[in-house]
């Protein structure tokens, strides 16, 4: 309940259970809220200037309650601002997966970050 959604795959074990997954599945924008939300401790926390865009989100695979999630980063690319050199972009793919090592949520997120500055 906490995204509002009121579709019965998500809240209604009856109406689950007779769906091809067999229990409800967890809504996607709220696995996609939590691991972006986890994620700023490791990534961007107190240099994030702007979320850009979240490119080719995908949910492979159904998430269900009790399911363990963690989240693998490969940076793709980075560069600095043409205009402001003390911001940089990243763009980057995270691999969402559960307990089984499955694959639940894939994505290519961009950010704006600020740079360090210049030694010197």
């Amino acid at each position: 309940t906490l995204t509002h959604n009121p579709q019965p795959l998500h809240l209604d074990y009856e109406a689950a259970a007779k769906t091809e997954f067999g229990k409800p599945v967890v809504n996607s924008c709220f696995t996609f809220s939590l691991l972006v939300g986890i994620s700023v401790h490791d990534t961007t926390l107190g240099t994030l200037v702007a979320n850009l865009g979240y490119d080719q989100l995908k949910f492979p695979h159904p998430v269900f309650a009790g399911d363990t999630l963690h989240c693998e980063a490969e940076v793709l690319e980075t560069r600095v601002s043409a205009s402001r050199p003390e911001m940089g972009f990243i763009i980057s793919r995270w691999t969402v997966l559960n307990q089984d090592d499955v694959p639940v949520m894939t994505m290519r997120p961009t950010v704006m970050i600020r740079t360090r500055p210049k030694a010197g």
